[in-house]
């Protein structure tokens, strides 16, 4: 009995977790002020004849805190990666020169940061459903554990409130990540 409730418990933390690492690397992807290597991280290349992560095909640091340089392992793709980042959609435009890529992060306008807020908000609240999608899973196992004669009333009850106490947990972790990536959007 305490050993199936502590296997629902780790499944559904591991679960939940993978939720915010997920969430993480959303907001990792939308610019702040700053030049960070995460906001190139998902482009796609057209890279040997398939779509091919940008990070296996150059490395990506950030000498300055308003530029990215992305050195090109094979200069046959530098245009190739110029390309894809000018495509990404995230307003950059690269300067190549030899196998080295220089990106330049511009100044974020006002109406620009206001946009960029809303879209953490809507990657916020996909991670609360996320997470309220894996306590809707566990609710439902203990259910189903008491309508096989496995636990009790009281013990659903119980595992009931301590699924409930950890996805406020979660959630509560979600909401503190969005303030933070919120508070580094607008700081100018």
């Amino acid at each position: 009995m305490v050993d199936d409730i502590d296997s629902l418990k780790k499944d559904i933390e591991r679960r939940m977790n993978s939720a915010i690492d997920s969430f993480k690397h959303d907001l990792a992807g939308l610019r702040s002020g700053r030049a960070t290597a995460a906001l190139l991280e998902p482009i796609r290349v057209d890279a040997y004849g398939s779509i091919t992560p940008i990070t296996q095909v150059a490395s990506i640091t950030a000498p300055e805190p308003r530029m990215l340089t992305v050195q090109v392992w094979d200069k046959t793709l530098v245009s190739a990666v110029d390309k894809a980042i000018r495509e990404s959609g995230l307003g950059l435009n690269p300067m190549p020169d030899g196998q080295l890529i220089r990106v330049p992060i511009p100044q974020l306008t006002e109406e620009r940061r206001i946009e960029m807020v809303k879209a953490a908000g809507r990657y916020t609240e996909a991670a609360k459903v996320s997470v309220r999608g894996v306590r809707r899973d566990g609710m439902d196992k203990t259910k189903a554990a008491e309508k096989k004669g496995d636990i009790s009333q009281d013990d659903v009850k119980d595992w009931s409130d301590e699924i409930q106490k950890i996805t406020d947990q979660f959630i509560s972790k979600i909401d503190e990540i969005f303030i933070e990536k919120e508070r580094d959007i607008k700081q100018v």
